[in-house]
């Protein structure tokens, strides 16, 4: 693997340092690290800063300012605002107001914005935000990731690399851990499980403590139980309550803000509820015409919770979904850290105590600002991005090539990695060779044959169906940019064909400072869930017909026979077993002609045919 840098000089001076930037789809906020000491840059009231941009003609409107022009709940746009325009990125346009916008500029508006605003907080003498490690959720595919940088770039910010979510998160809770080495001894070649739910989405991944790397092993991640779901659900029952209550009906209208006034009321009671028992929801002017116009709602905990009950259990039931899935079962997660503003909401934290026991549960503090947090640590620290499993190439008779190893360190920003191999088709009669991409579900280098794993990708392309065999060459390309975009693409010699795909959903991993390379140098063993063999059955697979050498024992063996029958001479021999087998198999019966599995070929059980 050869690394091509397309800027000469992407690594930053010891004068300028590099920032960490949570853009959420909330919220967003800038963090630094500095003599060891995070430094969050927050809003005037001490908040993060929401990621709603507001137009009003020529004026542009950005943070908690636009949040209050909302009129409604959700993402999106609402007439000439927009909430989380990082939901959008991957759409060619949008239509704000009647008027059509690209994605990339409403987030660059949103950027920009946090950025002046940490500038002018002024508590870092000569603060230059022009370099940056930004996190994202686990879900956001590498095209959006592409239009992310785009708008970063746009707004005066360089990525120099993205990280998940959740990985930043743990990353800043193990290195503003009290005994950082004693943290470490504890967790490692542990499984841990970051559960972070915010305003917008909910990420989870599971992942170890590997000789001081952060490897993750699997991701999951929606954004159908967001904070602001929850929000809004409240919003509705609170308005719906108190016209049953004063027996108004659906007619009584309300003022043109009040659901807005309503929502946020809702925000802050959910907030309150969190640390006592009771709270009020109090929106002066409600409704129209009306005696008393207010809305006066006391609501408890208990009450919010029964409201909040069929969302608490979709999405906690997506951490028993991921843990069983890949047959690990709660009493083996030795950590689970809770992050998000979500994650301080009682009933999670008692539901997270009832699965994983109250010990093995961290609610991180400051849970809103760790992930920043997370990502400053990393900026400081310099820590590189490296791939936690293998891409595999399946070869004929279901052996793998390892594509990409484990341990090998990702591109920053403004390079990529370049790789080409030479491979062979093996049999080229049905006129294809078929390119099967997997990775293992273990992280780390040390993989066995037997290893599970899941399938990537396929790539199909034209050969020469009447060429012999192994003459018909194939090349695949591979490419990762700084976009964690792996780009593989298959080219026949012969035929001239190729094929293209594009990976997306890999998994990572990042080294702790001061650590060992034992996880990168060494082949390291941990336990691991093994697959369930009953979810193969049945399933239909693809034939490979790749080989990276020339050997006469990835032909099959009906090929074989026809390209050199002496090879199946007992006398001579240089067939393998299989290779007999499938000879056999696939050869007509010799009394009847008809093929081997056909059922009324009767002549192996006729009395003459017999042998005493």
């Amino acid at each position: 693997m050869r690394c091509v840098w397309k800027l000469k000089d992407w690594t930053l001076g010891a004068d300028m340092a590099v920032v960490g930037f949570d853009f959420g789809t909330t919220n967003s906020l800038i963090s630094i690290v500095q003599r060891d000491r995070v430094i969050k840059f927050l809003d005037g009231d001490g908040l993060p800063i929401p990621s709603v941009v507001c137009y009003e003609g020529a004026k542009i409107i950005v943070g908690r300012e636009a949040k209050d022009r909302l009129q409604g709940a959700g993402l999106g746009v609402q007439g000439n605002v927009v909430r989380s325009p990082k939901s959008m990125l991957g759409k060619e346009s949008v239509f704000v107001n009647g008027v059509e916008r690209n994605p990339v500029d409403l987030v660059c508006d949103v950027v920009k914005h946090v950025k002046e605003l940490a500038l002018a907080t002024r508590r870092i003498k000569e603060l230059s935000i022009d370099k940056a490690v930004v996190t994202i959720p686990v879900n956001m595919i590498g095209t959006r990731r592409r239009a992310l940088r785009d708008a970063f770039r746009m707004a005066g910010i360089g990525i120099v690399q993205f990280v998940h979510e959740p990985l930043a998160a743990l990353y800043a809770h193990l290195r503003e851990s009290s005994d950082f080495e004693a943290t470490l001894r504890k967790f490692d070649r542990q499984l841990i499980l970051v559960f972070d739910w915010g305003g917008g989405t909910l990420d989870l991944t599971l992942c170890r403590l590997i000789d001081g790397m952060l490897v993750q092993e699997f991701n999951d991640g929606t954004d159908e139980v967001g904070g602001d779901v929850f929000d809004v659900l409240l919003r509705n029952e609170i308005e719906r309550r108190v016209r049953k209550a004063r027996g108004l009906s659906e007619n009584v209208q309300c003022q043109p803000d009040a659901l807005t006034r309503l929502m946020h009321a809702c925000e802050r009671a959910k907030i309150d509820l969190s640390e006592r028992p009771r709270t009020s929801i109090f929106v002066s002017n409600f409704f129209r015409h009306e005696v008393d116009t207010d809305l006066d709602y006391s609501i408890t905990r208990e009450e919010m919770e029964d409201i909040f009950a069929d969302l608490l259990t979709n999405g906690l039931d997506r951490i028993q979904l991921l843990l069983t899935r890949n047959y690990y079962a709660p009493a083996q997660v030795a950590l689970c850290l809770a992050a998000g503003g979500m994650a301080n909401m009682p009933a999670i934290k008692s539901r997270l105590h009832e699965m994983f026991g109250p010990g093995r549960v961290h609610v991180a503090e400051g849970s809103m600002t760790l992930i920043s947090e997370g990502a400053a640590w990393i900026a400081h620290d310099d820590a590189s991005l490296y791939l936690a499993k293998n891409v595999e190439l399946l070869l004929a008779r279901n052996s793998y090539v390892p594509l990409l190893k484990a341990g090998t360190e990702l591109p920053r920003e403004g390079s990529v990695l370049r790789d080409s191999l030479e491979m062979f088709c093996a049999d080229p009669r049905d006129g294809h060779a078929k390119f099967q991409l997997y990775s293992p579900k273990r992280p780390g280098p040390k993989i066995i044959a037997n290893d599970p794993r899941v399938s990537l990708d396929n790539l199909l392309i034209k050969v020469d169906e009447s060429a012999r065999v192994f003459s018909e060459r194939l090349q695949l390309d591979l490419l990762v940019d700084d976009n964690l975009i792996l780009t593989a693409r298959a080219t026949s010699s012969m035929k001239g064909d190729t094929a293209e795909t594009e990976i997306h959903n890999m998994e990572f991993a990042v080294r702790l400072p001061n650590q060992t390379k034992g996880w990168l140098a060494e082949s390291t063993e941990f336990e691991m869930a093994e697959s369930d063999p009953s979810l193969t059955k049945g399933a239909i697979a693809m034939r490979s017909n790749i080989s990276n050498s020339i050997d006469n024992a990835a032909i099959p063996g009906e090929l074989y026979y026809k390209m050199d029958s002496n090879a199946f001479d007992p006398t001579y021999g240089g067939r393998t077993k299989v290779q007999d087998l499938e000879h056999l198999y696939y050869r007509p019966c010799a009394i009847c002609g008809r093929k081997s599995n056909d059922r009324n070929c009767r002549c192996a059980s006729s009395p003459s045919l017999r042998t005493n």
